[in-house]
């Protein structure tokens, strides 16, 4: 009997040899290209291949995001010593290691999100599927560092902690995107800074410890 399921490794290729172009594209064009169907010609591909993998450019963008994501992680995680960091180390980690994959992806990035756009400093709807990957794996920390107490459980605000750590990525993003530094030193920083910053408000500080003996006093008057 002959085996009818496609070869998952020629579907492989042909996806990637659409993102591939698509990037290419855009990096001698400085735009997307103005149409699927030109797009597809000059890929040499019937138009309807595309659509078997992407409906839109703006999917295929969600896309390539979507691999950044998962390549960082892959990368975060090849590292032995990644599970032993506490929860603000592997923030931290995350960032820096994502940056890196970033970097090889520079130029495309910078045409597509170029920060003069009045628009650039809102996330994109192509990121909207990366943001759900990331509010995930922030999740985890973020799980880890309540545990380890590194995080406070907070009423009310704990829960909404992973939509501030995506706020923290796009805003990593945007000053990368303008970082004009030596090998992104500054980038760097606004990294160290805004997570130590994010993790400082996370940590129980005074304003904790007062509500704590307030209740403390409330309950043994």
């Amino acid at each position: 009997m002959e085996n009818d399921q496609p070869d998952t490794g020629l579907v492989n290729d042909i996806r990637g040899k659409i993102l591939g172009g698509f990037k290419l594209y855009v990096l001698e064009h400085g735009q997307i290209p103005p149409s699927v169907y030109k797009f597809a010609e000059i890929l040499n591909i019937p138009e309807t291949e595309f659509y078997e993998h992407f409906t839109s450019f703006g999917a295929l963008r969600s896309a390539l995001w979507v691999e950044s994501f998962d390549r960082t992680l892959v990368n975060l995680y090849d590292q032995e010593i990644y599970g032993e960091y506490s929860a603000r180390e592997k923030l931290l980690a995350f960032f820096f290691t994502w940056i890196e994959e970033l970097k090889k992806d520079r130029s495309y990035l910078l045409v597509l999100y170029d920060q003069s756009h009045p628009t650039s400093k809102l996330p994109p709807s192509e990121v909207s599927q990366c943001r759900e990957r990331f509010k995930e794996f922030a999740k985890s920390i973020l799980m880890g560092g309540k545990e380890s107490e590194e995080i406070a459980k907070r009423p009310f605000i704990s829960y909404r902690y992973d939509e501030g750590l995506w706020l923290q990525v796009w805003f990593i993003f945007r000053f990368w995107i303008k970082d004009s530094s030596t090998s992104f030193e500054k980038t760097d920083v606004a990294i160290e800074k805004s997570v130590h910053l994010a993790f400082d408000l996370m940590g129980k500080n005074s304003l904790d410890s007062m509500i704590d003996f307030a209740k403390f006093l409330y309950q043994n008057k």
